[in-house]
């Protein structure tokens, strides 16, 4: 047996009678930038999560970018951001001038740790953007609480957590702005890069939807130094397409979790991601923590079984960011994460006869 870490293609088999009419919708109409698919999907993805703006952007860089400049944050600002992350939110932060503060996850989770982040905060410090990593959301009403008594702006990176609900809220409803994306690989995929600022705050959103069209909404009438960020028709028609979906594929992603849990439990050093008592996860990434993590992926590889590493360098250790002159052992628990993370296979397409196989052989793995 085989089991690739993803089979992006097997979305489209499921969805093919769905995709090939979305792409002729679009296609027949002759309006590709900013027409009705677009706004069609900002509604129902808006009504999805439970927010009153959806704004579709070209990806989700871009979204996490135009939520701190709609909030007015630049040069002289700090954010706080997760010191174990994907580089994007930091690049985000960096891209409008601020200044990152990074903070340490909580001990034994990967989401921000609301101690430490108030360790962070200082007189210059406007924002705390905590991103859902691997489809668990964070302890938002914690983040929140410390964000309203330091009057800080809460922002949330929902690109791994379509879905995902906080004390029965959902990801993208539980912060004054969330950055979103559909990067094809996500839970709620597109077929190219795409992404959303969602939020209800009726003058953010007024104002990303100038700045995403070269700061206009009226064509020539500039009203900010925007940029050209827009989600095509195209791939806002293939969203419209899965997000009835969504559910039903979350679901999958949960069952297929909870046969790992069952069959990896008390397997030599391995670290399962717990399951926080305010989170209901829709297991975006499968990750496990290992000592032998590098031994382990050789010996999943050569049985035909695909594992990534989510993300093997911090963000600070990155040479991006070796101006700053952060150095090895500034942050010790995301270094830890970098060296022990392993990544497993699942996905709404994958079988359970398939992750029994990747759970017998990381048994056979510990076992010898």
């Amino acid at each position: 047996m085989t089991v690739p870490f993803l089979e992006l293609k097997a979305t489209y088999d499921e969805l093919r009678a769905e995709m090939d009419a979305a792409y002729r919708r679009v296609m027949e109409s002759g309006w590709f930038i900013l027409g009705r698919e677009v706004e069609a999907f900002e509604n129902e993805y808006a009504s999805n999560v439970g927010v009153r703006h959806c704004i579709g952007v070209a990806n989700g860089l871009e979204a996490l970018q135009l939520s701190l400049q709609a909030a007015g944050i630049g040069v002289g600002d700090e954010v706080i951001v997760p010191s174990h992350s994907y580089i994007a939110s930091w690049l985000a932060v960096s891209q409008v001038g601020a200044a990152l503060v990074p903070s340490e996850p909580l001990e034994g989770h990967y989401s921000l740790d609301p101690a430490n982040v108030e360790a962070c905060i200082t007189p210059r410090t406007r924002a705390i953007m905590p991103v859902h990593l691997y489809g668990h959301v964070g302890d938002m009403d914690a983040l929140r609480t410390l964000a309203q008594k330091h009057n800080l702006l809460l922002i949330e990176d929902g690109a791994q957590s379509h879905g995902a609900l906080c004390r029965g809220r959902q990801s993208g409803a539980l912060s004054d702005i969330a950055g979103i994306s559909f990067y094809p690989s996500k839970n709620l995929g597109a077929f190219g890069d795409a992404g959303a600022v969602l939020t209800s705050n009726d003058a953010f959103a007024e104002k990303i939807r100038h700045l995403r069209n070269y700061g206009s909404k009226v064509r020539y009438q500039n009203e900010y130094k925007g940029m050209n960020s827009r989600l095509s028709e195209l791939q806002a028609a293939f969203l419209r397409a899965k997000l009835p979906l969504l559910a039903e594929w979350n679901q999958r992603r949960q069952r297929l979790a909870a046969r790992y849990n069952a069959g990896l439990t008390g397997v030599g050093d391995v670290v399962l991601h717990p399951v926080a008592p305010w989170s209901t996860p829709v297991w975006h990434l499968y990750v496990i923590r290992t000592r032998r993590r590098n031994a382990l992926q050789s010996f999943l590889n050569e049985r035909g079984i695909g594992t990534q590493i989510h993300y093997p360098t911090p963000p600070h250790l990155s040479r991006a960011y070796q101006d700053l002159g952060w150095k090895k052992g500034d942050f010790p628990v995301a270094e830890r994460y970098a060296d022990e993370l392993l990544s497993l296979p699942i996905s709404p397409h994958h079988t359970a006869a398939q992750i029994d196989y990747v759970i017998d052989a990381i048994r056979t793995f510990h076992a010898r």
